[in-house]
C-alpha cells in the first residue's frame, strides 16, 4: 500500500449569522495603497457604523498590515490565500471600495462565493474608489458573478440605510433603470440605419488590426474581450510587447523628438517643467514621450494596425516616463507629422490613429467603430475615453443640472479643449504612480454636445450603451475646485448626461470607463449616435439608448 502525503485543505472559520465579512481590495502598487489607506479606513469606520444600525455586525476578513502600512490586499496570490483561509464561502460578503483597485486579486474568490455578495464605493472624488468599484462591476457581469451594487456620498443617509437593510435581509438590492430602451423599440432613421450597416458588413469583409501592447492593464479583466467574441466583427488583435515599444523609443534619434515637441509648442502646448526629476516634469522626460510618440507610430505602421492601446502604468512605468502625451496626441486629427522608416510616407496623414487607454478593448472598439461612423458623417472624428470619476451638483450657480466630472488619467485629444492645443498644458503626473514622471495632455473640454457609449461584455455577449450629453462650461473656480478634489494634473470635461440621473447611470454602467466623442450640434449628435448604435446592432451586439434627446424627447 502506498503512504501518500494527502492533502490538508485549510479550513476558514464560519461567519456567525448577523456577521457581514468585508474586503478591501487594493492597487499592486505599495505607494498608491499607503497613500490612500486613510480614506479606506474611514469609509469603514462609516460603513461599519451603518451595517450596525441595521442590526448586523460588519467583521474584517483581512487584517491591518502594519508593515506594509496598509489594510488592502496588494495582490492577487494574497488575495486567494485571504479567500482560501479567511471568507467564509456561504457568509454575506461586501467589497467596500474608496480607492482604484485591481479586480483580478480578488475575482477568483468572488467566483467561488456562495453568500451574497455587495460592492460598495463613497461618493468621492479623492481617490477613484468609484472608478475601481465600477471596474468590478464590469468584471463581475462579464464573469457571470451575481451581486448587487451600493454606493452614498453619506452612509448615514436614510436612502442609503434602506437599501443596504433590503441587502443584508434578502441577499439583493434593485435599482430603477427604466431610463434604457433597447434599440429594437426605436424607429432608425433609413439613412443612418444603412450607414451603420454597411460599416458593420465594410468591417466584416475588410478586417481591422488592434494593436495591443499587452493585455490585462491594472487587472481589468472586463476591458479584455475574447477573441471568439472580437473575430467575427472583423476585428483581430495583434498582441504586441511594451519591451519592442520601449526599445523602439531608443532608436529615435533625439533630432526627430525634438521636432516633435517644436511643433506642440509652436501651436500653443504649455509645458510645466522644473529640474527635479523625482517631482517635476522635466525635459529630459518630455524628449522620451516624444521618442515613444514616434515609435508608436512607426510600429503601428509596420503591422498594419487601424488602432492600437498601450498598456500604460505597469511595466513601463519602472523604465520611461508615462505614456500619456503619446495618448492624446495620438487621437487628434492635428498633430506632429511623423515619417515612415524609409521617409517616404506621412504615416496616418491628416487623422488620428485611434488609441484606447489602458488597452481597455472595450473602449478600442467603440473609438474605431466611432471613427468610420463619424468619418463617413462629416462629423468631429476625436475620440477619448474617461473615467467615471466623480459627480457634483455645480456650487457656481451656473447649471442647475448635475455635472459629471469625468477625468481620464492622463490625456485625451486637444481637439476636445477650449482653445485646442492653446488650451492645453502639459504637467507631471504624480509620483506614486510615476516614478519616471512624464507630462499629461490637460485641459478643460469645450462646451458642446457629445455622445457617450460603453461596449461591455455581459456574460459571453457584446453589448453596447450610447446616450447623449452636453458639456458645459462652469467658471474657473468651480473647474478648479473639481479637479483639487481629484487629480489637477489630468484632463476634465463637465458632463451632464440627458435623461439619465446619477444614480440610474450608476445602477446600470458597467465599466470604470465612458466613451466620449463630439458633434457639431444637437441633431447631428442625434443622428451619429443612431448610426454607430445601428452598426454595433449589425455587428451582433444587444443594443441600448440611455436616457433622452437634449431637449427631453423620448428615443421611441
Amino acid at each position: 500500500m502506498s503512504d501518500y502525503r494527502i492533502p490538508t485543505l485549510p479550513k476558514t472559520p464560519k461567519a456567525g449569522k448577523k456577521d457581514v465579512l468585508l474586503v478591501a481590495n487594493g492597487d499592486l502598487r505599495q505607494s498608491a495603497n499607503q497613500k490612500c489607506w486613510a480614506a479606506q479606513e474611514a469609509m469603514e469606520q462609516d460603513l461599519a457604523q451603518a451595517v450596525s444600525s441595521c442590526g448586523y455586525n460588519l467583521v474584517r476578513a483581512h487584517p491591518y498590515k502594519k508593515s506594509d502600512k496598509h489594510g488592502f490586499i496588494g495582490s492577487q496570490r494574497e488575495g486567494m490565500d485571504v479567500f482560501a483561509r479567511m471568507v467564509d464561502p456561504n457568509a454575506r460578503l461586501i467589497v467596500a471600495e474608496a480607492v482604484w483597485q485591481y479586480s483580478h486579486h480578488i475575482l477568483h474568490g468572488l467566483l467561488e462565493h456562495q453568500g451574497p455578495l455587495a460592492t460598495i464605493a463613497n461618493w468621492s472624488g479623492t481617490w477613484p474608489g468609484l472608478v475601481g468599484m465600477l471596474n468590478l462591476n464590469g468584471s463581475l457581469t462579464k464573469a457571470k458573478v451575481k451581486y448587487s451594487t451600493l454606493w452614498s456620498e453619506d452612509f448615514g443617509e436614510a436612502g442609503f440605510r434602506s437599501k443596504l437593510q433590503q441587502w443584508l435581509d434578502r441577499g439583493q438590492v434593485r435599482h430603477r433603470t427604466n431610463h434604457v430602451v433597447p434599440l429594437s423599440k426605436v424607429k432608425v432613421g433609413s439613412a443612418e440605419r444603412k450607414l451603420g450597416e454597411a460599416l458593420a458588413a465594410q468591417l466584416r469583409r475588410e478586417k481591422a488590426i488592434m494593436g495591443i501592447f499587452d493585455e490585462g492593464c491594472m487587472g481589468m479583466y472586463n476591458a479584455i474581450i475574447q477573441d471568439e467574441l472580437l473575430n467575427p466583427l472583423g476585428v483581430y488583435k495583434e498582441r504586441l510587447s511594451q519591451s519592442a515599444l520601449y526599445y523602439e523609443s531608443t532608436q529615435v534619434s533625439d533630432r526627430e523628438a525634438k521636432g516633435v515637441r517644436r511643433w506642440m509648442e509652436d501651436k500653443g502646448l504649455q509645458f510645466r517643467t522644473g529640474r527635479n526629476e523625482a517631482t517635476d516634469l522635466t525635459d529630459a522626460q518630455i524628449l522620451m514621450q516624444c521618442k515613444m510618440y514616434i515609435a508608436a507610430l512607426r510600429i503601428a505602421d509596420d503591422y498594419g494596425c487601424q488602432l492600437i492601446g498601450i498598456q500604460y502604468q505597469q511595466g513601463l512605468k519602472d523604465l520611461m516616463p508615462a505614456s500619456d502625451l503619446v495618448e492624446g496626441t495620438l487621437n487628434n486629427s492635428r498633430r506632429p507629422p511623423v515619417k515612415s522608416r524609409d521617409g517616404r510616407r506621412v504615416l496616418y496623414r491628416g487623422q488620428p490613429l485611434p488609441h484606447f487607454n489602458e488597452v481597455d478593448e472595450c473602449a478600442g472598439l467603440d473609438a474605431l467603430m466611432t471613427f468610420r461612423t463619424h468619418k463617413a458623417m462629416g462629423q468631429p472624428v476625436e475620440t477619448t475615453l474617461h473615467d467615471v470619476r466623480w459627480g457634483d451638483w455645480d456650487q457656481s450657480g451656473t447649471t442647475d443640472q448635475y455635472v459629471w466630472v469625468l477625468l481620464i488619467s492622463g490625456s485625451v485629444p486637444p481637439a476636445h479643449f477650449t482653445g485646442g492645443w492653446k488650451g492645453a498644458s502639459s504637467e507631471r503626473q504624480p509620483a506614486m504612480y510615476f516614478p519616471k514622471g512624464g507630462g499629461t495632455l490637460k485641459g478643460i473640454s469645450k462646451p458642446g454636445e457629445i455622445v457617450w457609449s460603453r461596449i461591455f461584455v455581459d456574460g459571453n455577449q457584446l453589448k453596447m450603451d450610447l446616450g447623449r450629453a452636453g458639456v458645459v462650461k462652469l467658471p474657473a473656480e468651480e473647474t478648479e475646485r473639481r479637479w483639487q478634489a481629484t487629480t489637477p494634473q489630468w484632463p476634465i470635461m463637465h458632463a451632464v448626461t440627458y435623461g439619465v440621473s446619477r444614480d440610474q447611470f450608476m445602477a446600470r454602467h458597467k465599466a470604470n470607463h465612458i466613451q466620449v466623442v463630439y458633434a457639431k450640434g444637437a441633431e447631428d449628435a442625434d443622428r451619429a449616435l443612431m448610426a454607430k448604435a445601428s452598426m454595433a446592432q449589425a455587428m451582433g451586439m444587444t443594443v441600448s439608448l440611455c436616457g433622452t434627446k437634449k431637449n427631453g424627447q423620448s428615443w421611441t
